[in-house]
């Protein structure tokens, strides 16, 4: 665990790194619509869950800043898919230590661990990935470099998804229902990146396809 957080704060430092845009948002002082509001907002309309995006985004963006990139962009809301990963796996990994593993019905919880612990691996490896697009010069290891990162966010989407529907019902307990909010949470967020994502990589194909002679 320590060397997970270790490694995802090397992952923000970098981020942050790429412009002072990528910052916590202070609350309130929003008097007026700032452009950067504005461009996560026409940004987001892309999405499945706009206003998750907007509210995601915001958090990591002065109001009185741009981002500077559609590549940016899309690693910031990466990065908040990971937070609300490790979020969701601190949570049921607390639940299924305190309960009885022999027991059947706990089988779902532990299966659901399985799958957060993947969604975490594969929303790492993707920032990561995302990351060398900017180190690379342009030829056929950029698409394959997309192509990873399409492929792990939408592992990591499908992992939280089936925590989701192997949950299902309104006769479950409070526990698992919390259990499915959180893993649900992680879906969307993740759904959202995807989006942002597919975004960025048409326009620097897009970009890389009229550079070539």
């Amino acid at each position: 665990m320590a060397k997970l957080c270790l490694s995802l704060l090397l992952i923000l430092l970098s981020i942050f790194s790429l412009s002072s845009t990528v910052e916590p948002a202070f609350s309130g002082h929003t008097a007026r619509r700032s452009r950067a509001r504005a461009n996560i907002e026409a940004a987001c309309r892309t999405t499945r869950y706009p206003d998750l995006c907007v509210h995601c985004l915001t958090t990591y963006v002065k109001p009185n800043m741009t981002i500077q990139s559609p590549q940016q962009l899309a690693q910031v809301a990466l990065t908040a898919s990971l937070y609300r990963a490790l979020y969701a796996r601190a949570f049921v990994l607390k639940v299924a230590k305190e309960l009885n593993t022999l027991k059947r019905e706990n089988q779902v919880v532990r299966d659901c661990l399985q799958q957060i612990n993947d969604s975490v691996d594969q929303l790492s490896g993707s920032i990561k990935e995302l990351r060398r697009l900017g180190q690379e010069s342009v030829g056929d290891d950029l698409f394959w470099h997309i192509s990873n990162v399409e492929t792990w966010v939408g592992t990591a989407l499908t992992d939280a998804n089936d925590c989701v529907n192997a949950l299902p019902g309104p006769n479950m307990s409070k526990l698992k229902a919390t259990i499915k909010g959180k893993m649900l949470n992680v879906a969307q967020t993740a759904s959202n990146a995807l989006a942002l994502f597919h975004s960025f990589a048409a326009r620097y194909k897009a970009a890389s396809a009229t550079k070539k002679p």
